[in-house]
């Protein structure tokens, strides 16, 4: 009897899906999908009140630099307010700020309420990451931040279809106060998780309370930063791009996209974890370079919906391994930090490639845009051969 009571503590330190990881994952789901439904109808909407392509750029951008600004804090607050009040209260800004956007009219305060949405966004992100890193066992990282990413991915199956649909049939107003009540769900479900508590290290007294980043984190964030350049160029202006060039079945693409990335999330966290991720940023890289060498090309659907699978495989293999990466490496009582971190430079990628792209657009078109993605990243893949020759991946 004591021998069966000794090995279940064990066996449950082992289960990825717990009750409370569970939950995690819906809310993280919930908050997604609102922000997916804005990310390809929001251009449509900065059109509709009369803005250009570089303001677009901008819209995009700087909710990603506010978001970035954050981020630091909220690193901190996550080892000294704890997870679940960081989390809370970024849910919050979120829900207020994005079905503000149902009342806004002029461009200035659209941007304004961007910059307020980005801290929400910030906040909750940092935190939902952090979160799961808590809920997950150590020796199944990996697999475990694959599955906490397919919440996030299941979202993006729908959320940018659905977004460019209900475009076509509601009101934006209508739109923006959906994309609003999925964040309150997320708040609500949110409220149910047993949050780990914060551990108090004697060495917080002395840390610095201004240092913006987690340095054994860096490495892997900073090969993110290159790949999630390409975002804005998706995000911001395929769905003008495809119009452009009359072709249509646009929500097919983010579809196929979050089938893809679905698919990767199955297997790519277990190579990690067995294998280290020279086994899986290389060979995932490589499939977005190809993606955008055919975005730039885009003569036809079919192009279309080939790139968004390899983008689809390629960044769903890279991205849960480049996390678990970063928040391996990092002490213990630095891995709110470590995912900081992480998404700072997923945000600022996002955010310079956004902007850069509005200004590519406004002078060489739209194609431009996928051809200066992929250098950016041919940059990612150079720089991790660089890293991995002066240190062997592990």
């Amino acid at each position: 009897m004591n021998q069966q009571h000794a090995v279940k503590p064990e066996w449950k330190a082992e289960k990825i899906w717990t009750r409370d990881f569970l939950l995690i994952c819906l809310a993280n789901f919930f908050v997604f999908l609102g922000f997916q439904m804005t990310l390809p109808t929001l251009p449509l909407f900065v059109k509709e009140l009369g803005g250009s392509d570089q303001l677009i750029g901008m819209i995009v951008g700087i909710f990603t630099f506010s978001a970035l600004l954050l981020r630091p804090y909220a690193g901190h607050a996550l080892e000294s307010k704890g997870r679940q009040f960081v989390y809370m209260v970024g849910l919050v800004i979120f829900v207020l700020s994005v079905g503000s956007y149902a009342f806004i009219t002029s461009i200035f305060f659209l941007f304004l309420m961007r910059v307020v949405q980005g801290v929400g966004w910030g906040f909750s992100t940092t935190a939902g990451g952090t979160i799961a890193t808590d809920l997950i066992p150590p020796k199944r990282r990996g697999e475990g931040m694959g599955y906490f990413g397919l919440s996030g991915n299941l979202a993006l199956a729908f959320g940018p279809s659905l977004g460019l649909t209900l475009a076509g049939k509601i009101s934006f107003t209508q739109l923006f106060l959906i994309c609003g009540l999925l964040g309150f769900v997320a708040l609500l479900l949110a409220t149910k998780i047993r949050y780990k508590k914060v551990e108090q290290s004697p060495e917080k007294s002395v840390t610095v309370k201004f240092d913006i980043f987690e340095k054994t984190a860096i490495r892997p964030s900073l090969l993110l930063f290159f790949i999630t350049v390409t975002f804005g160029g998706i995000a911001s202006f395929l769905p003008l791009y495809a119009e452009q060039k009359h072709i249509a079945g646009i929500e097919l693409y983010f579809l196929v996209y979050a089938i893809f990335l679905m698919v990767s999330r199955t297997f790519a966290g277990r190579i990690y974890d067995t294998k280290g991720h020279k086994y899986v940023f290389l060979p995932g890289t490589i499939l977005i370079f190809a993606a955008m060498i055919l975005l730039s090309w885009l003569p036809n659907v079919t192009v279309m919906l080939i790139a968004a699978g390899l983008y689809g495989l390629g960044f769903g293999s890279v991205q849960p391994a480049l996390q678990a990466w970063a928040v391996d490496e990092a002490p213990s009582n630095r891995k709110g930090m470590a995912n900081a971190t992480f998404f700072s430079f997923f945000d600022l990628g996002v955010g310079i490639g956004a902007i850069l792209f509005g200004l590519l657009a406004d002078w060489f078109g739209y194609q431009s845009i996928y051809a200066t993605a992929a250098v950016s990243v041919a940059l990612s893949m150079l720089l991790y051969v660089y890293l991995l020759v002066r240190k062997p991946a592990t």
